[in-house]
């Protein structure tokens, strides 16, 4: 129980440390544009402190409450993330901005249900594997209903679109597959079809070949397609070894788009450097390390399914902020969790470390989780 204490404080520590570098850089990157369009430098960070605030009660509150109670309630906790999610297909209910419908508009606040569905699915998926254990293996007793559970998940996103935080489920919910012992001839069968399907669906969609065209090639195009991710590495590159300093960002003038969302960290290390960038990436390394540890220190299997999906899905997003960001995968508009602004994606990021702090607190049953993990 120290073991897990410890680890669980590193855990709390590092989390801490991201959201405080998170309000630190989303005033230093969004201070002009915000003066500029809304006369207001702090609005976004004051915008991401009340995020936090709410995130903070809602974690406190699933702290409070029985393990036992949060697992029960996953299947209702899913089926309503998923409503909500498809509500915001529905017209005149569904918010659409950038071409994408994903958000609902809750007293006048913008709320991105995906960002709940992505949690509930994962707390989901723990339960049934959990209470599936023995029949995992099989083809029409464990496997075909985990996958009609994250398809229907996927779908929806899909359909959004949001093809970057489907993919990202889509991975994390095969690894908890895997590490729960499930059949790896179900798993590789499904990651080929899910290649396939990934492929038909870029190629089906003009927009996103020409994501895949840019990101090999940003220079055919740098007044446009290119545009964005051309000044993403020149804010990477102009930090050198030490940065420019904090605020001292060039990029931030309206050359780099979405400075304080999808590309906060090529602000970061334009402002910290390679050191400070360094540093973010071993804080995030850090995390998953962490994560893992403290899900291997519990005995209870739910508890550990659960804190490793939700570990592997902030460690996936990060991966991959950093990586588009870095101009080494195609744009895919997911934020750094804990960094990037983003109130809904703040909120739930929190729901997931109060989830992890309570598994943590009571996981203390025998698990069967292969130990590979």
């Amino acid at each position: 129980m120290e073991q897990t204490k410890k680890f669980l404080t590193t855990f709390l520590t590092l989390v801490a440390l991201l959201i405080v570098i998170g309000l630190i850089f989303i005033y230093s990157a969004s201070s002009v544009y915000a003066l500029e369009t809304l006369g207001n430098a702090s609005f976004f960070v004051r915008k991401q402190a009340i995020g936090l605030i709410l995130g903070l009660i809602g974690m406190g509150v699933i702290i409070l409450l029985p393990l036992e109670l949060i697992r029960k309630l996953s299947p209702l906790l899913f089926i309503g993330s998923l409503a909500l999610t498809y509500a915001t297909l529905l017209p005149g209910i569904g918010i659409m901005l950038n071409g994408s419908h994903r958000w609902l508009s809750i007293g006048g606040i913008l709320f991105q249900p995906s960002e709940l569905l992505k949690v509930f699915t994962l707390l989901f998926l723990a339960n049934y594997i959990e209470r599936t254990q023995f029949n995992l293996r099989s083809f029409f007793y464990g496997y075909v209903p985990f996958l009609c559970i994250v398809g229907v998940a996927l779908l929806v996103l899909l359909k959004q679109p949001d093809f970057g935080q489907a993919v990202t489920l889509g991975f994390t919910s095969l690894a908890l597959f895997f590490v729960a012992q499930g059949n790896l001839l179900h798993l590789s069968i499904t990651g080929l079809i899910g290649a396939i399907g990934a492929v038909i669906l870029v190629v089906l969609k003009p927009y996103r070949l020409q994501r895949i065209l840019v990101f090999l090639n940003p220079w055919d195009d740098p007044q446009g397609a290119g545009f964005q991710i051309i000044q993403s590495l020149v804010a990477i590159g102009s930090g050198g070894l030490w940065g420019l300093g904090i605020t001292h960002s060039k990029q931030k003038f309206f050359y780099l788009p979405m400075q304080h969302t999808d590309f906060i960290f090529s602000v970061i290390a334009e402002e910290t450097g390679f050191i400070g960038a360094a540093i973010l990436i071993s804080i995030f390394l850090l995390l998953l390390i962490t994560g893992i540890r403290l899900a291997r220190s519990l005995e209870n299997e739910f508890s550990q399914l659960t804190i490793l999906g939700f570990v592997y899905l902030l460690s996936l997003q990060a991966i991959v902020n950093i990586f588009v960001a870095s101009g080494l995968a195609p744009t895919k508009g997911i934020g750094l969790p804990f960094v990037s602004f983003g109130s809904s994606s703040l909120i739930c990021s929190l729901i997931m470390v109060g989830i992890i702090t309570n598994c943590a607190l009571e996981g203390n049953e025998k698990s069967h989780l292969n130990p590979s993990i």
